[in-house]
């Protein structure tokens, strides 16, 4: 435009106006259409990512599948948590940690035995003394001990011999089978290994005859027999712990035994600890191994609430209940007990909440567990009487959720970190415990814990399929 809007005369002023409304009007509807497209792409970008997140999570479920058939162990389909080392005590930065001094010296006021060792000073030296180094060496050696026992033959002619010292049997003492039991199960050597080693020590193991050498029967006698002992004492241990803890923890895992895939659960509290190795992880399998060394079934109150919880077909249960308790021996005449009453014991379905409910019976009935919380990782083997989740399982929950838009990933993060806190603030009550504290963890944990919902309904992302995939909400935690 060569000439200046003064310049212009009336007529060609209102033309130039004109043009630039309708300019300005034109740009209007583009940007108006170009917003409107934009506003479509978003929304067909998030349904995309929502769609990209389904087929990660079928993606996973496939392959857990294939590991499945193949017996691997299936992978994780999320990270691992860092909320312990997010809510850890960190050093102050710039701060240096006070030197300390290399090597152990917390075993030098137990010296087991005391060697002086002369120098050779010239004529004339005046003694000063001593110079102390406490020197740790390992002695593994063979220990032959010839026991002469006494006999002695009373008045009535009966025959009266010493006894041995206890923990000797069949001629190898206590300390002997601890050191086999403890590599071989500790150290994981094998049985041959062990009988080398034996050997290169001097000791000369055999079934006959002194003259002979370590054989590896008579090393694997050591492992497998005469373990009476120990299996009484794990015994005790896992009975005292479950009538005593105020919460167990158990878990489970993998494990190859005989060539076949097992599975090794753990049950354990603040004082006690049992490991058990079984073909199954089901839950009439944990109710088993809960039961401990009862063999028993019971049908009582508990029995008939663990069937009510499980939905079990009333008309069932009314054959069933009666005034009294029921108590039978073993699982035969319980079956017997069943099949009398009109259950079908042939029917897997059908039969299996029943022993369940007859196992966890026998539990209540020999006071087992208790009021004690079983803290586990929400695997549904383990849903048994008053559940908690571990705080490591129970954040992990939000890791099983999935957001498909950066929106939704703040609405994640920011639900996270209120539960990072409180989880800081239960260690730091657990190091320095306060009735006070304990009310406001108390109230914050069920604020935090009462949320029902992330984000608004038409945000929702995709989860894993499960109910605590969609929300975060409505999990005990321990």
């Amino acid at each position: 435009m060569a000439e200046h809007a003064d310049e212009l005369s009336l007529k060609a002023l209102r033309e130039l106006v004109t043009g630039l409304v309708e300019r300005a009007d034109r740009a209007e509807i583009r940007i108006e259409a170009l917003e409107a497209d934009n506003r479509k792409l978003r929304e067909e970008n998030d349904l995309l990512r929502v769609e990209n997140t389904r087929l990660k999570v079928d993606n996973q479920l496939l392959r857990d599948e294939i590991a499945r058939l193949k017996n691997l162990p299936p992978r994780p389909p999320f990270r691992p948590s860092g909320m312990d080392q997010a809510t850890s005590d960190k050093a102050v930065a710039g701060s240096r940690k006070p030197a300390r001094r290399r090597g152990p010296k917390g075993d030098t006021g137990s010296a087991t035995r005391q060697e002086v060792l002369p120098a050779r000073a010239p004529p004339g030296s005046r003694f000063k003394g001593y110079k102390d180094c406490v020197v740790r060496d390992l002695v593994v050696r063979a220990d032959v001990v010839r026991y002469r026992r006494e006999c002695w033959v009373t008045p009535e002619g009966r025959t009266i011999i010493a006894p041995l010292p206890a923990g000797i049997k069949g001629g190898y003492g206590a300390s002997l089978r601890r050191f086999c039991l403890m590599l071989h199960n500790h150290g994981q050597i094998t049985t041959q290994r062990l009988t080398t080693l034996l050997n290169d020590v001097g000791v000369e193991i055999t079934a006959s005859s002194l003259a002979m050498i370590a054989t590896k029967r008579q090393v694997i006698r050591f492992l497998t027999e005469r373990l009476d002992g120990f299996h009484a004492e794990d015994a005790a241990v896992l009975h005292a712990g479950l009538v005593s803890a105020p919460f167990v923890t158990v878990d489970d895992t993998g494990a190859r035994h005989a060539n076949r895939n097992f599975h090794t659960t753990q049950i354990g509290g603040e004082q006690f600890t049992a490991f058990r190795t079984t073909p199954s992880k089901s839950r009439l399998n944990f109710l088993a191994l809960l039961r401990g060394n009862y063999q028993d079934y019971v049908l009582n109150d508990a029995a008939f609430t663990f069937l009510e919880n499980r939905q079990v077909d009333p008309a069932l249960l009314a054959h069933l209940k009666t005034c009294e308790p029921r108590r039978f021996a073993n699982q035969v005449p319980f079956l017997e007990y069943l099949a009398a009453n009109g259950i079908d014991i042939f029917d897997k379905e059908i039969i299996r909440p029943f022993a369940e409910a007859g196992v966890w019976g026998a539990i209540r009935h020999h006071g087992l567990v208790g009021n004690a919380v079983i803290v586990s990782d929400d695997a549904g083997q383990f849903r048994v009487g008053t559940h908690a989740l571990f705080w490591i399982h129970a954040e992990r929950l939000l890791h099983k959720l999935m957001p498909a838009t950066p929106g939704q990933v703040k609405h994640v993060d920011t639900l996270r970190e209120p539960v990072w806190h409180f989880y800081k603030a239960l260690k730091a009550y657990r190091q320095r415990p306060d009735p006070r504290a304990a009310r406001g963890l108390q109230a914050r944990f069920d604020r935090i814990f009462s949320l029902r919902r992330l984000w608004r309904p038409r945000q929702t992302a995709a989860s894993t399929g499960s109910p605590q995939g969609r929300t975060a909400a409505g999990s005990g935690a321990a």
